[in-house]
């Protein structure tokens, strides 16, 4: 009963295509922007005043995540 269903899994892996490590990837970047605006929303909220660095250093960091998607994009061709 295992081996059978171990059998019609890996069939059923073995058909699919695709680019799953740009969907990995896009999935990763989505989830690491999502945590950066949360920390970057709390940050602000702790310190008003420091809005304008919090502001630059998420927007630089968003652009680098953002990077690790197109990098897999352009590997995948």
């Amino acid at each position: 009963m295992t081996l059978d269903l171990l059998a019609q899994t890996a069939e059923a892996v073995s058909g699919l295509k695709g680019n799953f490590h740009v969907a990995f990837a896009a999935v990763g970047a989505a989830v690491g922007i999502g945590l950066l605006g949360s920390k970057a929303a709390e940050a602000t909220g702790r310190n008003p005043g420091a809005a304008g660095n919090i502001l630059t250093l998420s927007i630089i960091l968003a652009a680098l995540i953002e990077g690790i998607v197109f990098f897999a994009i352009f590997l995948a061709k």
